[in-house]
């Protein structure tokens, strides 16, 4: 498959979606709605949804029932980024190449709209009239994996983690369960969430969640190595802050080389994981090698 097309595809499938569904920017009070469409629209891969509707369709399922839980997961990773980029957070000037929603509509503009996106991450994923052929049961066993991803027993509790180990040796325990959390489980609850729209039974569920996991684990050391050599303009962020921040990464704790041996392992075992899915899962699987490979 040509995975270039694919991704070109869904972006616009999830941006059009994005647009018809979120308050319109100009709708009162237009400064937060502003705001929120600035980050959400300001050229992210979409990854997250993308790999909900890769899921959704591995298992089986329709593109469409897994849109709206697809954009709630967008929503709640913009949200996260926006709040990531604060001056007490990691204090970022630029985010994918442009100042950050801080720098734009200042501090409190910017914090009320990654609430207001979370929120609204939840107000779709809950419309009935989006999901007409979804049993209900699906839908909210989707939302436990959406909540309790983006919570602090997931994304939340790996960035208080983050925050307070800065400037501390950090074990290899506590790396790992910063990076599973706040960026891996997110990622394995977008490939979760399509799994259960899709009406995977509880054996491809399984498979996919652990593919979901190793990937989400890949991705942010992957992540790491891209802050340690990667390229400014291409990233679209400032480079080499982790270690002058003291943050945990894998590349401070095992080096380069290990740390890429690393993140190939877990992409091997991922797509072990999609042995026993057809053509259906070839996106996931280009998806897992792309991870690997990717420059930004």
């Amino acid at each position: 498959m040509n995975l270039a097309d694919y991704l070109r595809r869904r972006r616009r499938l999830v941006d059009g979606a994005l647009k018809r569904w979120i308050p319109a920017e100009d709708e009162f009070p237009p400064q937060v709605h502003k705001a929120m469409h600035y980050s959400l629209f300001a050229g992210g891969k979409r990854l997250r949804p993308i790999l909900t509707l890769a899921a959704a369709e591995a298992a089986g399922g329709r593109t469409r029932d897994a849109l709206p839980l697809a954009c709630s997961l967008e929503l709640i990773h913009t949200y996260s980024l926006i709040h990531d980029d604060l001056p007490s957070m990691d204090d970022d000037d630029l985010r994918r190449g442009k100042p950050t929603s801080h720098k734009v509509f200042g501090e409190a503009v910017a914090i009320l709209a990654g609430d207001a996106l979370l929120t609204e991450a939840f107000y779709l994923a809950s419309r009935p009239d989006l999901m007409k052929g979804v049993p209900p049961r699906r839908r909210i066993q989707a939302l436990w994996h959406l909540a309790r991803a983006a919570g602090s027993l997931g994304m939340v509790g790996g960035q208080t983690v983050d925050i307070l180990t800065q400037g501390r040796p950090a074990d290899a325990g506590t790396l790992e369960y910063i990076h599973t959390r706040k960026t891996g489980a997110l990622i394995a609850a977008s490939v979760a969430v399509g799994a259960v729209i899709g009406g995977a039974g509880l054996r491809s569920f399984r498979n996919l969640l652990a593919y979901g996991e190793k990937l989400g684990l890949a991705f942010q050391i992957t992540d790491d190595l891209l802050d340690a050599e990667g390229d400014e303009k291409k990233l679209g962020k400032a480079v080499r802050k982790d270690p002058s921040k003291g943050k945990a990464t894998y590349p401070a704790l095992y080096g380069i080389p290990e740390s890429r041996r690393k993140a190939g392992r877990l992409i091997e075992e991922a797509l072990a994981c999609l042995k026993s899915f057809d053509r259906r899962a070839n996106p996931l699987r280009e998806i897992a090698r792309f991870i690997l490979e990717r420059s930004n």
